[in-house]
């Protein structure tokens, strides 16, 4: 991958302490670190890709898939919690067939649960690619994933 070797090349002093900015900036660019780049990484800062795999996962900034076309985020925090986000959660994983963290097969959704999003008072809040949906049901749930569902049948 000739992206990974132009990021590689922007760090020519090997130290472990690039290893986050070298992840990010390759997350950033291919949207997700895939086995290749964890596996080139290992070799280029001389660190076993083991480690380099425990720290990602660690940090819930990183990504181990591709990129789903609609990336749904389901709020978390406390308001949305109370507000009964989990219903809105299981109805998503019912009708996409995925769980928590997972993308579809044809990779056009993905789902995952943030901490707050900072509309307490507008709860439950989902975000699809950044577009905000606020006051969410399992009706309007619905109604949203079929929009999305639509769109791409077309």
């Amino acid at each position: 991958m000739p992206e990974i070797d132009q990021i590689l090349e922007k760090y020519p002093f090997v130290q472990p302490e690039n290893l986050i900015p070298i992840l990010q900036e390759i997350q950033d660019e291919t949207g997700y670190l895939s086995q290749e780049a964890i596996v080139r990484v290992g070799r280029y800062l001389n660190v076993p890709t083991s480690k380099i795999y425990g720290l990602a996962t660690f940090y819930n900034q990183f990504r181990f898939e591709e990129k789903a076309k609609f990336q749904i985020k389901i709020c978390n925090g406390t308001s949305c919690h109370v507000k009964s986000n989990i219903l809105i959660i299981k109805e998503i994983e019912k009708k996409l067939g995925i769980k928590l963290g997972e993308v579809t097969r044809d990779k056009m959704f993905s789902l995952e649960e943030t901490s707050c999003m900072g509309a307490c008072g507008y709860g439950p809040v989902i975000s699809i690619n950044d577009k905000f949906f606020t006051q969410m049901t399992v009706v309007k749930t619905i109604h949203l994933l079929d929009s999305y569902l639509y769109k791409e049948e077309k």
